[in-house]
């Protein structure tokens, strides 16, 4: 590859980040990639910077840090072509038992710092008339009756509705915007690592917590190869009519039809109601 495309990649010390470095690098790409912490970054990726590759250590809650992280992207690259807003965390709990601070922190990383990389990236994409966006989703992020996961699906909703808007406005710059749902993925995301729970369960949810210990219960045992999925990213990347939205894995497609077909019956059997609505004359 005579210009391989630039590459900035969040949350890629573990799980579909680390993957998707790891791919990116042995196919001959610059990647610029982040973490909350440099050491743990390098030794998961197993190399120091070299002149393909950009190790950042940067908290994405924070503002300053992002802006100082691309400007260090252009700096030795010259440009960037892909960002992939890949860094978050799960946290489950009935919505109950969540408390305002939990919540707050959550969209901080889940939503927020996705903001601070886009309002820092956005404009070098939109300069250069080139460019592509993934933004990670769940697919909890488009079907949300997952007992024990409503701020996580509340994030990731967040996600897909603004990579949807974000789609629209920059079409006319030639960049383009996907924004994907994994399933489940064999990762490390159900660990304590990457998933939060909250500390004061109520009693009285007990199917709801009942589905939260099944979910623990999956770590290490879930259908999705990470290194397939960031062969997807890539070939998605190389497309010139990407998609805007994209599925992975077979649960993450079930589920999402299951979600369709929800909504049909809703939309259909209200359309009176729906239609209704309307001043007369």
């Amino acid at each position: 590859m005579k210009h391989p495309n630039v590459w900035f990649v969040t949350g890629s010390s573990k799980g579909l980040g680390l993957a998707l470095t790891q791919k990116l690098l042995a196919e001959g790409c610059r990647v610029a990639a982040t973490s909350r912490n440099l050491d743990a970054l390098t030794t998961a990726v197993g190399t120091r910077e070299t002149d393909r590759f950009l190790p950042l250590q940067a908290n994405l809650a924070h503002e300053r840090e992002v802006e100082t992280a691309i400007t260090s992207v252009i700096a030795k690259f010259g440009r960037v072509d892909v960002i992939v807003n890949n860094a978050g965390y799960g946290l489950q709990g009935t919505f109950e038992s969540l408390t305002d601070q939990e919540i707050r922190d959550h969209f901080d990383i889940n939503v927020f710092s996705i903001m601070n990389v886009l309002r820092h990236a956005i404009p070098h994409l939109r300069k250069a008339g080139r460019g592509h966006i993934f933004n990670m989703s769940s697919i909890g992020g488009f079907s949300g009756g997952y007992t024990g996961w409503g701020s996580y699906s509340a994030t990731k909703f967040a996600v897909s509705g603004l990579t949807e808007a974000l789609a629209a406005e920059m079409k006319p710059f030639g960049v383009s915007a996907t924004v994907v749902y994994p399933g489940a993925f064999r990762t490390s995301f159900l660990t304590e690592q990457s998933l939060a729970v909250s500390p004061n369960p109520i009693l009285a949810y007990t199917e709801a917590q009942a589905s939260i210990d099944r979910y623990l219960e999956m770590s290490g045992k879930q259908q999705g190869d990470p290194a397939k999925a960031a062969e997807v990213l890539m070939r998605i990347a190389a497309d010139p009519t990407p998609p805007l939205h994209l599925f992975l894995g077979p649960d993450a497609y079930k589920a999402a039809n299951e979600k369709i077909k929800r909504v049909l019956h809703d939309l259909d059997s209200n359309k009176y109601l729906t239609l209704s609505t309307s001043f007369q004359g």
